[in-house]
This record gives C-alpha cells, structure tokens and sequence, in this order.
C-alpha cells in the first residue's frame, strides 16, 4: 500500500467518526428520524440545502437548531410571511451620516441571510418574489445589492421548511428554487413509543 493510499484511508476514517459524533450530538436532542438527520448531514458535507415539509410540530425547527449549536455555527432564523420584502431577507443600502464631516453616504445593512446556517422557515408562506432573494446566495454563496457583491461565510447551509400545499396561505415553490435543494424531504408522525420520548424530554427540568 502506498503511502497516498494510507493518508486517504486516514482520511476516511476521520471522517467517518467526526459523521457519528455530530450524528451522536444532534441526537442526544431530536428523537427518532435517523434518516433525515444522516441527510441533512450529507448535504452540509456536500455543500447543499435541504428543504423539509411537514405539518408544524413536527421538530423542523428543532432540527436545524440543534445543528448550528453542535457545530458552534452562526445561526439565523428567517420567518417568511406574505409581506416579508426581499431587502429584508438580504439586506439594504441606508443613508448614515458621518458626525465629523456632516457628510451623508449609503452604507450596507446586512440582513440575516448573512449567517453560516439559515433557517428559512415556513419559506412556501412568502410571494414568489421574495422567495426569490435566496436564489443567488444558494447557488453562488454570495449577495448583491446595488452592483455590489457580498460573499457569505462557509461553510454556508440553507434548511427552509415548508407547510404542505394544501395548507391555506402557501404559496407553491418556483422550479429554479427547488432546483438549489439538494435533498427534499418529508418528516412524518413519530411512532407512539417515540412521541412518549419526545415529551418526557421536554418536559424534564433538564436541559437538552
């Protein structure tokens, strides 16, 4: 065996314990749905997103949490309403003025969009329009706003959830977003032994 071929099984075998502790972590958290946590994990790996449906109450937001404080990364939630605008998902340019000078100029306020993990909730309650705002910063890691390019930090995941169709005020996703997901998940009713896990862990004094 050469010694490339040692380094790369090195490799693999680090790997494969770093996938089982986050995996580990992560569940010590979320009950059950072993499937969609290797998922959602494959595709941070992969450099992904992933778009999880389900009716509320189902753990999504939970989920995505707990990943972000597993792996001590920047984490946002983004409600997504009918009247949520694209600036304020992206961000704007505001006149500031500078004290010294009296001099006014435009500066970037950057919106939430700029974390490492984003959770982009309830995304199918917002427009098409604004719906749009996440198609350049998941395909190219980056914004722009007035000609101007802002890259986002990596590693850079979005996880949106959303309501089934059929739920009143949903809106359906444009075809040249569900192509920047990765993996489309559905998560599903937990079995009754589980839903008894779930609610003895939280409803305990401690912590998860």
């Amino acid at each position: 065996m050469t010694e490339e071929q040692t380094n790369v099984e090195q490799l693999c075998r680090d790997f494969r314990k770093m996938f089982q502790s986050l995996r580990d972590e992560v569940g010590k958290v979320i009950v059950g749905h072993a499937e969609i946590v290797d998922d959602v994990l494959i595709s941070l790996f992969a450099g992904g997103h992933v778009l999880l449906e389900g009716v509320p109450g189902r753990g999504k937001t939970l989920l995505v949490r707990t990943l972000a404080d597993s792996l001590s990364l920047e984490f946002r939630r983004i409600q997504f309403t009918p009247d949520l605008m694209p600036a304020d998902i992206i961000g704007t340019n505001i006149v500031m003025e500078d004290r010294s000078t009296g001099r006014r100029m435009f500066e970037f306020q950057r919106g939430p969009i700029f974390a490492q993990i984003i959770l982009a909730d309830e995304i199918n309650r917002a427009t098409p329009k604004t719906q749009s705002a996440m198609l350049e910063a998941m395909q190219e890691h980056s914004v722009t706003s007035s000609g101007t390019m802002y890259r986002l930090d990596e590693p850079f995941l979005v996880l949106a959830t959303q309501n089934p169709i059929e739920q009143e005020g949903t809106y359906p996703l444009p075809e040249a977003q569900q192509d920047r997901f990765m993996f489309s998940l559905i998560i599903d009713y937990l079995p009754k032994e589980q839903e008894l896990e779930v609610v003895n862990a939280t409803t305990g004094a401690t912590p998860e």
